[in-house]
């Protein structure tokens, strides 16, 4: 058989810059993953990132031809350290943008179009033989489907072809773990929300707590991951996992590693284990590159690696396979990319699964974790591919039920996995470098399309990086709902720097909008980053002469509670407004608040005096 080519590189994590400034118009990500040979050239994957954005400062007075504001995408200036704070940047954050277009006011969704209903059109099912075959139940439900296909014929089949499985379908037309996007399982109605952990605390204005500098690199270097414990803050150094007293910020434990770390789990053990990848080796000038193979487990509350491996196989034949992003569900820990998806014992580190070489023509991208395993599978040649959902049994791989994307989704995300919703960019119809175009609602247990709902992203917000299966961020799943923020717009005044956004929600089960949403409120704009029970814990990002906000956002009524509020402090607000927010990670727990760069780079050899100082975390807290 003729192998196809070998696959493009990787695209690395979204670049930093500060928050405000609007995000660059990206191309479509490459991603990896087509079953072929490896490449004559080791692709740079994640790790290997691109040169950060530059942050920003505020305008002291608005600049005098209008620029494109917050979420207007435009081309940016070549990546360089953040400019000194007064200093006019490129965009300032905030500034209105052309007069909008007549349309329905944001956060009041019109009636979405009526759902398509008709009958699920079975999918062909390549066997999993890398990681346990379908279950016996499966395969029966699979085979009486296409039974009743050929029953009732081709006529049905024409009729409903174009849902790729049936069910509703909406068009959003107006409206354990840490940093988890799942929440909660009501499935709609009265009564929904609450039941979060979080609480406002007698007085919510923070302080900071602490600065950590960026550490000396001699190139980009990604540093994605962090993670609270009762004591600790926890973030990728270079070569190594540190992780930093809550309240001081001084060093509690070094863990030195192989060589940098390539990839994060976002979910964590109930008693603070969570695995990531790294490299073999240190980088060396002017390589600085090495592949992703190793998979390990770490200690959040002693800084001890519990066990780390590799294997062989897959594209990679002999050679150790090479991982992109990695996950955990239960007791098992699964990473995928180039070479295909392998799965350990969270105990040991005992293979439960790994690549197969010519597996059907067919492998695994990634996977999404958390309460279920859920595998996004490629199969097919590299100009027509097809992507399988699958629902998998933890422990054995074996595929529990299955849903096939449809034709033009070259890649697919997975939102949460209980309840099962995906996102992909159709076609590559999103056009705005989100790589969401429309979110799938699916019943975990049988693998049917409850309901497609199209998010057009001139609208809303959130992404999901094409190339990763478990990289959404600023949407979230919970109370049988899908939370989306809008894109900024203009506020109520008009005026400039009134910018805000809201928060839609969908019901999981028709894909339609519900009446509730919450509001920004003039100059704020919601970042979604967890749910908490019911509730979504929100970051709030300020206007140029206010600090930040945490809110809890009650997730049946929409009504806010303030947790947190920054200071207003020109030099505080500096450091806060210096992350991007579509690059950086951000974490609130017990009344502290966390900011991390995903990406470091090399100083410039000459900086400006007016250059914003940067910070690999900064650090709040209200009642500490």
């Amino acid at each position: 058989m003729t192998q196809p080519p070998p696959p493009p590189p990787n695209q690395p994590p979204d670049p930093q810059g500060g928050f405000g400034a609007p995000t660059p118009p990206q191309q479509p990500e490459p991603g990896y993953g087509y079953p072929a040979q490896p490449p004559a050239q080791p692709e740079p994957g994640y790790g290997y990132p691109q040169q950060p954005e530059p942050g920003y400062g505020y305008p002291q007075q608005p600049p005098a031809q209008p620029e494109p504001g917050y979420g207007y995408p435009q081309q940016q200036p070549p990546a360089q350290p953040g400019q000194g704070y007064g200093q006019p940047p490129q965009q300032p954050y905030g500034y209105p943008g052309a007069p909008p277009q007549q349309q329905p006011p944001y956060g009041y969704p019109t009636q979405p179009q009526q759902p398509q209903y008709g009958y699920q059109q079975p999918v062909a099912t390549p066997p999993a033989t890398g990681r346990g075959k379908l279950s016996a139940q499966l395969q029966i439900v699979i085979a009486a489907a296409v039974a009743v296909v050929l029953i009732i014929g081709a006529g049905i089949w024409y009729a409903n072809s174009g849902g790729d499985g049936g069910g509703d379908q909406a068009k959003g037309s107006g409206g354990t773990s840490q940093g988890s996007t799942t929440g909660g399982g009501a499935t709609g109605g009265n009564g929904l929300g609450g039941g979060g952990k979080e609480k406002a605390p007698a007085d919510t204005k923070s302080t900071m707590t602490f600065q950590v500098p960026v550490p000396k690199v001699a190139d980009v270097t990604d540093v994605s991951g962090s993670w609270i414990t009762d004591k600790a803050f926890v973030k990728p150094g270079v070569n190594s996992v540190v992780g930093y007293d809550l309240d001081k910020g001084t060093v509690l434990w070094t863990l030195p590693l192989t060589g940098q770390v390539c990839g994060a789990s976002r979910h964590v053990t109930a008693d603070n284990k969570v695995p990531i990848l790294f490299e073999a080796t240190k980088r060396v000038a002017p390589r600085y590159y090495q592949p992703c193979t190793e998979v390990g487990v770490v200690d959040l509350n002693t800084g001890k690696l519990l066990w780390s491996t590799s294997v062989t196989g897959g594209s990679a034949g002999d050679q150790k396979a090479r991982f992109s992003e990695v996950t955990l569900s239960g007791a098992t820990v699964a990473a995928g990319g180039t070479d295909g998806g392998a799965a350990f014992d969270l105990a040991n580190g005992n293979p439960r699964w790994k690549p197969q070489a010519n597996d059907q023509n067919c492998y695994d991208m990634g996977y999404g974790g958390g309460e279920g395993l859920v595998a996004v599978r490629k199969c097919g040649s590299y100009d027509s591919p097809s992507l399988l959902i699958q629902n998998l049994n933890p422990t054995t791989g074996a595929p529990l039920s299955q849903y096939k994307m449809p034709a033009g989704a070259k890649y697919a995300s997975v939102v949460s996995t209980k309840p099962l919703v995906v996102a992909a960019d159709v076609g590559e119809t999103a056009g705005d470098g989100s790589g969401i175009s429309d979110y799938f609602s699916l019943d975990e247990k049988t693998g049917k399309l409850k309901a497609k709902i199209t998010a057009d992203a001139d609208q809303y917000g959130g992404r999901c990086r094409a190339t990763e299966v478990e990289s959404c961020t600023q949407v979230l799943v919970g109370n049988g709902r899908l939370y989306v923020p809008t894109e900024e717009h203009e506020g109520s005044t008009g005026e400039y720097g009134d910018e805000t956004n809201e928060i839609i929600a969908f019901d999981l089960a028709t894909g339609r909008t519900v009446p509730e949403k919450a509001d920004a409120g003039d100059k704020y704009s919601f970042v979604p980053l967890r749910m908490d029970g019911g509730n979504l814990i929100v970051y709030k990002a300020p206007p140029y002469d206010q600090g930040g906000r945490i809110v809890s956002v009650d997730g049946g009524t929409m009504k806010e509670t303030l947790l947190l509020e920054n200071p207003a402090n020109k030099t505080i607000h500096s450091a806060e407004s210096s992350f991007s927010l579509n690059g950086a990670e951000l974490l609130y727990r017990d009344g502290r608040f966390f900011l991390s760069k995903t990406l470091v780079s090399k100083p410039r050899e000459n900086p400006s005096p007016n250059d914003i100082k940067e910070h690999l975390v900064v650090s709040f807290s209200v009642g500490h």
